[in-house]
């Protein structure tokens, strides 16, 4: 947002920089753990690095494309060798463990649920692949943001809800049955 007010990429990357720095420090200062905001902090880094050694503002996005490629490739792989990511993580939160994968059911409902995320991520290729592209810098930051945590949210929820275990059906009580 400030490159496109300032078209300085280096007042733009030195605030992105603080940024993340403030959010670091806020979680220092409040005693949570540091894991997310420092990873976050890196991940500003790195691409900051990327976009000064290029000398393009559009760059900065650049190892966020590679990245949602990775986990598009690795989701799908494990869809493929029938370990779909969504059970292995949802399957944890909802205590079934692993037992899922002895229900073609569940794999087929977990392989569902992947396929959602990674349609996300799709999505956001798909989108925001060409406005790299065309360079438009301030449309990509928009949307980098507009289909970050917000749609990623969103896909998650429904792959959460595609993916519950059905409740057991119990057969109705025939009627004169003894009680």
């Amino acid at each position: 947002m400030l490159f496109t007010i300032t078209r300085d990429l280096m007042v733009s990357l030195v605030a992105a920089l603080a940024a993340a720095a403030v959010f670091s420090v806020i979680r220092l200062v409040s005693r949570r753990p540091l894991t997310q905001a420092l990873s976050g902090l890196i991940g500003v880094a790195f691409c900051a690095i990327v976009a000064l050694r290029t000398g393009n503002a559009e760059d900065f996005f650049l190892p966020g494309f590679y990245i949602n490629a990775a986990y598009i490739a690795a989701m799908a792989l494990s869809i493929a060798v029938r370990w779909p990511i969504a059970g292995v993580l949802f399957g944890f939160i909802r205590s079934e463990g692993t037992e899922w994968r002895k229900d073609p059911l569940r794999v087929r409902a977990y392989s569902l649920a992947t396929w959602i995320i990674i349609s996300v991520l799709a999505l956001r290729l798909a989108v925001q692949l060409p406005l790299y592209l065309a360079g438009n810098v301030a449309a990509l930051g928009t949307l980098r943001v507009a289909m970050g945590l917000p749609l990623y949210a969103l896909g998650l929820w429904l792959a959460w809800l595609v993916s519950r275990p059905t409740a057991p059906t119990t057969p109705a009580p025939q009627p004169g049955a003894a009680r």
